[in-house]
């Protein structure tokens, strides 16, 4: 998932079409004018059809069957309330239970791409690549994952029942949900003044907290012996967040360009010079998407950090949300971005300079990833 600022700053483009604007009413004496031939399907549809339809099912239905005709695999339809839960989650206001969700390519199985620390679904057990199958009593079979988040999310203190396949076997966890704000990133300390980043996903305020953990403080406090940066099962998020995060780690210079449709290219540059000289490891794997390879993928181009771990997933679009009359948004890709080198991540994704095998456990790439950081180290000058 890979959204500009307008998303953080709730700009959004009107954008009408006959079968969505307009009350209900209005949409029909638009017919009897002259109105487009949507309208007039709808009409008849609603009037004649054997089974009972409704407008705003229909127009859902019309508007979902236009993007199915784009072939873009990113291009999506919310109401004006499933929009609001996309927005919480970018800029921390929801209550939930702490957790990304994503697909792997050619799988419309709505997996578990990260958990974020200190939430009900990490104080129960729930793990990254755990499938969802079940939320409350229903199945989510042929459910998309902006439903299942739906149905995760609710008031605080309200209960939701939760069912996974994990390794061939089913898991129910009962969670609670809670006000969920910020807590994307975590700091852990390493020993020779090491440290971990662990980022889930970039939503708002990323990446001040990560600039904090890299430059922050007192001197004495900072990690000289080297950052390891865990972008593993983070599947994107703000990209002003990725440039800020990015540009943490860099004195200045490009972090990622940009080109719509139909505009000229918009070239990223460094927000505010970072630290350009401690060691720096990037941990990725399939989980690694849309912003998070931004990130990765900026920082391996400026020859800034080695990345370890499993080949990255190759989202290099970028979606716009484009507000209707009703309150609800179409979201479309609108262009590609492009890492300082010129590459195209699109369905490639980023091939780690040290490999480890996307079947090991977790922690055979963490181990893999701070000996190559201990070895950046000890080349460094005295």
């Amino acid at each position: 998932m890979l959204r500009g600022a307008a998303v953080a700053a709730a700009i959004v483009c009107a954008y009408g079409i006959g079968v969505v604007s307009g009350s209900g009413s209005e949409r029909h004496a638009a017919v009897a004018g002259g109105g487009s031939v949507l309208d007039e399907a709808a009409t008849k549809i609603g009037g004649r059809a054997a089974r009972p339809a409704g407008r705003d099912e229909l127009d859902r239905a019309a508007i979902e069957g236009m993007l199915r005709g784009l072939g873009d695999k990113w291009a999506h339809y919310y109401s004006a309330r499933e929009y609001d839960d996309v927005e919480g989650r970018l800029t921390g206001r929801y209550s939930g239970v702490g957790l990304w969700l994503g697909n792997e390519d050619g799988d419309s199985r709505v997996l578990v791409a990260s958990v974020q620390p200190g939430t009900p679904a990490a104080r129960v057990g729930v793990l990254p690549g755990d499938v969802i199958t079940g939320v409350g009593n229903a199945s989510v079979t042929g459910w998309d994952i902006s439903r299942v988040a739906q149905a995760l999310r609710g008031r605080p203190d309200e209960a939701v029942e939760l069912t996974v396949d994990r390794d061939r076997r089913t898991m129910r966890f009962h969670l609670v949900r809670t006000p969920v704000s910020g807590g994307d990133v975590t700091v852990t300390d390493l020993p020779e003044r090491a440290r971990i980043i662990r980022i889930g996903a970039f939503t708002r305020g990323t990446g001040r907290e990560v600039r904090a953990a890299v430059t922050g403080g007192r001197p004495s406090d900072r990690p000289k012996g080297g950052v390891l940066l865990d972008l593993r099962g983070n599947p994107g998020g703000l990209v002003d967040e990725a440039v800020e995060t990015a540009s943490a780690f860099l004195s200045g210079g490009p972090v990622v360009t940009y080109e719509p449709r139909g505009r000229p290219v918009q070239r990223r540059s460094v927000t505010e010079p970072g630290d350009a000289k401690t060691p720096l490891v990037v941990l990725v794997d399939a989980g690694t998407a849309s912003a998070a390879e931004i990130v990765a993928g900026s920082l391996r181009d400026r020859d800034r950090a080695v990345i370890v771990g499993s080949r990255t997933y190759g989202k290099g679009s970028v979606q716009e949300p484009l507000r209707l009359a009703d309150g609800s948004v179409i979201e479309l890709t609108v262009g590609r971005y492009r890492t300082p080198g010129g590459r195209n991540l699109d369905g490639v994704g980023i091939e780690p300079d040290v490999a480890v095998s996307a079947g090991r456990p977790p922690k055979v790439a963490e181990r893999r990833a701070r000996t190559v950081l201990r070895g950046l180290h000890a080349t460094m000058p005295g």
